[in-house]
């Protein structure tokens, strides 16, 4: 595929050689964004376009808000990776991938410039409205794989997004003392705690052990959620922030 008119019509189309059919004709039900973590937007947007990488989004967007399409959204292009959200896998065939250019945590996880948000969340409207994506399925790479990925990163605005009606959000909860659950812990609680991760969509095991593993998911829930402080214990503001998200959900309201 040589080329192809822009699903979005703001986007100009630089086409990437690597994606695929939709699995059993998957329409997309997700926007899955990433950072880019290269050095710089040009490199990072030549890898994305080179067969031999075999990695690809459907749009890039610049730091001063310029948007690329690399690949139809009626195709499955392939940025998500080995993740799972809602007990489902192949995250490509039911998402649109963005890539937002930015250094990441390789690079001291620059700020992500006001342009280049404004011109996601106009895109995330555009692509939300055309295939009726429910905010609760705007997510960042870390939330459908954990530990593997930490982008968009904990400077990304997610507060704005929602402000501007893109994606699920509740104010998090202050970070105060009390009671908290770390690596190690095991029990009731930890387990209640897994299952609440699990309903609202993480791919958390519900064995009442406090792993490795619900530590990095908890990371990546704070780096999405309760992005004051990223450390993997499960503290009073956490869970709050956690229990408040399940109530606000639409399934719950």
């Amino acid at each position: 595929m040589t080329g192809f008119k822009a699903d979005y019509a703001k986007a100009t189309v630089q086409p990437s050689p690597n994606h695929g059919e939709r699995a059993a004709g998957r329409k997309p039900d997700m926007i899955l964004l990433h950072y880019t973590g290269m050095g710089s937007a040009d490199g990072a947007l030549d890898w994305l376009c080179r067969e031999e990488s075999q990695v690809s989004s459907h749009y890039f967007v610049h730091e001063d808000g310029r948007v690329l399409q690399l690949v139809p959204e009626e195709r499955r292009a392939w940025h998500g990776g080995k993740g799972t959200w809602q007990n489902e896998g192949d995250i490509n065939s039911m998402s649109i991938g963005i890539e937002i250019a930015n250094a990441g945590h390789p690079g001291g996880l620059p700020d992500f410039p006001a342009a280049q948000i404004d011109s996601v969340i106009e895109l995330c409207r555009d692509c939300g409205d055309r295939w009726a994506i429910a905010p609760e399925r705007v997510l960042g790479h870390s939330d459908i794989a954990p530990i593997r990925k930490v982008d968009p990163g904990e400077k990304f605005p997610w507060g704005k997004l929602h402000a501007a009606g893109v994606g699920h959000w509740v104010e998090p909860a202050p970070i105060t003392g009390g009671r908290f659950f770390q690596k190690g812990d095991v029990g009731q609680p930890i387990e209640a705690l897994q299952s609440m991760l699990s309903i609202y969509g993480y791919g958390t095991e519900i064995n009442g052990e406090f792993s490795d593993r619900l530590e990095g998911e908890l990371i990546a829930f704070q780096q999405h959620f309760r992005q004051e402080r990223v450390d993997g214990i499960a503290d009073f503001s956490t869970i709050d922030t956690l229990h408040r998200l399940l109530s606000a959900l639409p399934r719950f309201a």
